[in-house]
């Protein structure tokens, strides 16, 4: 009896400290007693969509599975934060040191700017309004620090628009008519307009790398122009035109006639830069020295020294005068080399 009587005395425990503090799952099932069957349906679902997912065969993993495809994942993301980003060459303006006149100190600027200040122009890009403007205003600001120095442009221009590349034309036969020098070297390739600035330089300094191209082409309309038909004609009329405006310019420059350049032009028409001096649109193709080529088979000379001083190098001692050169050679006198003791005097 006194066992019964603990049994059940425990049991009513139990139960009064579950009627005080309910389990949460007998609570959530009491309270999913009292929702519609449509929100039960829902809930059922969202629970297998965002706590767990099926597999490939359509059954719902097991928790050790889970486990295993948290570790995965998590050192994956580990690898993934430990690898390296590969290492890129800079897109940026290069900066280079520049020391003004005038200054003690040296400070960096752009590349370009520091060309700039040599009088050292480079056009390596397609010309619309946007370099034409860029172009034309470093052209003035270089006639404006002095009009009596050279100004070299380096060319490498793939193509260009009409406008833009007349504007820039007109720009450097305005600077050459003011008494400055222009010289023009073709790095690499000039196309269409390109080729025209090329052989707009001053007279015997327009030049050229070994390998550089031109590129001779009619020039077309800058967009598709639309409207009405007597419209495009008149589009049309205007750009043949132009045409026949570049021909003129380029038989000026390069002193061939009109009709040898119309019948060259029908048809896109390259020139290397050997040809390019020939047809008259450069003047000179850069090549190195050849005095500065030592042939194999010669010994090299390093020249000789024709100074009416005497050369003195630094930690060399001065020749000896001429008496401490007989003091010298005395003392080389008086000295014993023998291995025999010397000889006493009776």
């Amino acid at each position: 009896e006194y066992r019964r009587f603990h049994i059940e005395h425990i049991s009513s425990s139990r139960a009064q400290r579950r009627s005080h503090h309910p389990h949460p799952t007998l609570q959530t099932t009491t309270m999913a007693r009292h929702l519609p069957p449509f929100l039960l349906a829902a809930l059922a679902l969202s629970r297998a969509s965002a706590f767990t997912s099926p597999n490939h065969h359509g059954s719902i993993p097991s928790a050790a599975a889970t486990r295993r495809q948290r570790r995965s994942s998590s050192s994956s993301l580990t690898a993934l934060s430990v690898r390296r980003m590969p290492i890129v060459m800079p897109t940026q303006e290069p900066m280079v040191p520049y020391r003004a006149p005038g200054s003690s100190y040296d400070q960096f600027i752009g590349l370009q700017s520091r060309q700039l200040r040599d009088r050292k122009l480079w056009i390596a890009r397609y010309i619309d309004e946007e370099a034409s403007n860029s172009i034309i205003s470093s052209l003035l600001y270089l006639q404006s620090e002095s009009d009596k120095e050279d100004i070299k442009l380096y060319l490498n221009i793939p193509g260009a628009n009409l406008r833009p590349a007349l504007a820039i034309y007109d720009a450097l036969s305005e600077l050459k008519a003011d008494g400055c020098k222009i010289a023009t070297t073709n790095v690499a390739l000039c196309a269409g307009m390109g080729a025209l600035l090329a052989g707009a330089g001053t007279k015997g300094m327009r030049y050229s790398l070994p390998n550089a191209r031109y590129l001779l082409q009619k020039t077309g309309m800058d967009v598709v122009f639309r409207g009405q038909a007597t419209d495009i004609a008149l589009e049309v009329k205007n750009v043949k035109r132009w045409n026949e405006k570049i021909n003129a310019e380029l038989s000026k420059v390069t002193g061939q006639p009109s009709e040898r350049i119309d019948e060259d032009m029908k048809r896109d028409f390259y020139l290397s830069s050997e040809e390019a001096v020939r047809y008259g649109l450069i003047d000179e193709v850069l090549l190195p020295m050849p005095n500065k080529r030592q042939p194999p088979t010669e010994v090299v000379d390093l020249g000789s020294f024709m100074s009416g001083e005497e050369n003195k190098f630094q930690g060399e001692r001065p020749p000896p005068s001429g008496q401490e050169q007989q003091q010298q050679n005395a003392g080389m006198m008086r000295t014993n080399d023998d291995d025999e003791p010397p000889v006493g005097k009776a």
